[in-house]
């Protein structure tokens, strides 16, 4: 266990783990190098930039522009350790695929509403020392660009006191095309950014201007293209 170093006058998280339960990672490698790994690096020409901005030890939050369907995963696989990710909830009602989506660290969210809940489960799974994933714009957005970011990574940060990653996905908007049936074999590029420290406290005004600034750290890598 370890101890949290809360700035003054945010809440404090006495005590996290340092690192994912072991059968989350194991579950996650055998996930990321059966299946992602070779999609990721073969039809979509995958790069990956930043890697070492990632921190190798204790909770952190993963905040990303979304685009398509296929950004969990393919954000998941890149950070080199298994990230917890909200998923609609009617994917819970499907028996063995809710105990396979659990396992690998996925949460109910009900989509078009601010879920309370879900922000709490994202809680849980830091206080275990899990990185969580949420996307800054809670929806996803035609050009992969961030056109309303959300203050709920934010909150969750300065409650927690945990840094936040920003990670560019760059060309997922363009595997899924409609009318065509197939994912197509695009270049894709991720980008991860250094880590932005959490707010001192949950106050409005800090909040606001954290999202933002990751907000403009995402779009500075998108920016820079393939």
């Amino acid at each position: 266990m370890a101890s949290d170093a809360s700035a003054p006058g945010a809440p404090a998280l006495t005590t996290y783990r340092d690192r994912e339960p072991w059968h989350s990672l194991a579950l996650y490698r055998l996930f990321k190098w059966s299946i992602i790994v070779p999609a990721f690096y073969t039809y979509f020409k995958g790069r990956i930039e930043g890697l070492e901005n990632v921190p190798k030890h204790g909770p952190f939050i993963a905040v990303s522009n979304h685009a398509s369907d296929f950004d969990p995963p393919l954000l998941a696989a890149s950070l080199g350790r298994p990230v917890a990710f909200m998923a609609k909830e009617e994917l819970f009602d499907v028996p063995l695929l809710k105990q396979g989506i659990q396992l690998y660290g996925a949460y109910p969210v009900r989509r078009g509403t601010g879920d309370r809940q879900a922000l709490k489960a994202a809680m849980s799974f830091l206080e275990q020392g899990w990185g969580a994933g949420l996307f800054l714009d809670g929806t996803r957005t035609p050009d992969g660009r961030i056109a309303d970011p959300k203050p709920g990574a934010a909150w969750i940060a300065a409650k927690m006191q945990v840094p936040l990653v920003p990670v560019c996905l760059w060309g997922t908007q363009n595997i899924l095309i409609q009318g065509k049936g197939k994912p197509q074999s695009v270049p894709i590029t991720v980008r991860i950014g250094k880590p932005i420290p959490a707010p001192a406290s949950s106050q409005r005004d800090l909040l606001v201007a954290v999202t933002q600034e990751c907000a403009d750290a995402i779009h500075a890598m998108h920016d820079l293209g393939r």
